[in-house]
């Protein structure tokens, strides 16, 4: 179980990336959404002990996280949001040199983990070439082996499907969805999609606060009843924007723009019910708190 209790960091800049944040996350996957500059950095790195908030606590399986950064480390794997590999050495020598750097020092040790990892990962075929020719989705994939070398039961990967294929990142996906099955994971993201299917759990996270802490479908059903659509003038948009908590827009001809409004009763006649999505749930919840909403996108 962890456990977040009241974080707070401001930094020196002024910025306020953390503001009273509290979490409980269960055994299972932890989505955090939020858009750039929200905080969710700021709080992976503090719970993967590498930066220090100005107050608060945390606290996994027992384990005071500030207090006993070592004890932590112990149980945690962290996939950052850029991983960055060394030039020139191969997956299995640069597992080996990290499975070092985790305490496996029996070298027959090392060997069998490694073997399990690269096996987990899909990347045992390749285990002999150089990491730094890798794709982005295999890199992203030697990332989660490297994490899984001493078994953790603390997961935090941060922004790890940005700039993927869709491919790597559904095998990516499939694979965090396999871990999370025994282990805490906490997976950072600003895109929606990936948190959907994926996630027992969704937090919104904006401005270093905590806006929303359910289960997707729950949040779903909270706005049930309070999302309409209707296709407008080009021309009108602007004037609709200022009446209406308009979510998302998209141009359905070149003059002519669909739109998603959240409002609890019905805008007007020209507007009809629409399924909500978990989308809708994280734009409205930016939109209420003073996030502007998304532009117009030209339709696929």
């Amino acid at each position: 179980m962890l456990e977040i209790k009241e974080l707070q960091k401001t930094y020196r800049n002024g910025v306020k990336a953390l503001d009273q944040v509290t979490l409980s996350v269960g055994r299972g996957m932890l989505g955090l959404l939020g858009p750039n500059g929200a905080g969710k950095s700021t709080l992976m790195r503090t719970l993967a002990t590498l930066q220090t908030p100005d107050s608060g606590r945390a606290f996994f399986d027992g384990i005071d996280i500030l207090k006993n950064p070592v004890e932590l480390r112990k149980l945690l794997g962290y996939l950052p949001q850029d991983f960055g590999v060394y030039p020139g050495i191969s997956a299995q020598k640069l597992l080996d040199y990290f499975a070092l750097l985790k305490g496996i020092t029996a070298k027959k040790d090392r060997r069998r983990v490694i073997e399990e990892v690269l096996e987990i990962t899909n990347l045992s075929d390749v285990a002999g070439k150089n990491v730094d020719g890798f794709s982005g989705g295999m890199k992203q994939r030697f990332g989660i082996a490297q994490l899984l070398l001493n078994n953790p039961k603390f997961i935090i990967v941060d922004e790890p499907t940005a700039g993927l294929d869709p491919a790597e990142r559904n095998r990516f996906l499939n694979l965090l969805r396999e871990i999370s099955v025994e282990n805490t994971v906490v997976f950072s993201t600003h895109i929606v999609e990936d948190i959907n299917d994926l996630c027992g759990q969704v937090a919104i996270l904006h401005r270093g606060k905590i806006l929303l802490h359910e289960s997707p479908s729950e949040a779903v059903d909270d706005i049930r009843g309070k999302i309409w659509t209707a296709t407008i003038d080009k021309i009108d948009l602007e004037v609709t924007m200022s009446k209406y908590m308009v979510l998302a827009s998209k141009y359905s001809s070149p003059l002519s723009i669909t739109i998603r409004v959240f409002s609890e009763n019905q805008p007007s006649s020209d507007f009809m019910p629409a399924e909500p999505q978990l989308e809708d749930v994280y734009f409205a919840a930016l939109a209420m708190n003073g996030h502007p909403t998304a532009q117009p996108q030209f339709a696929s």
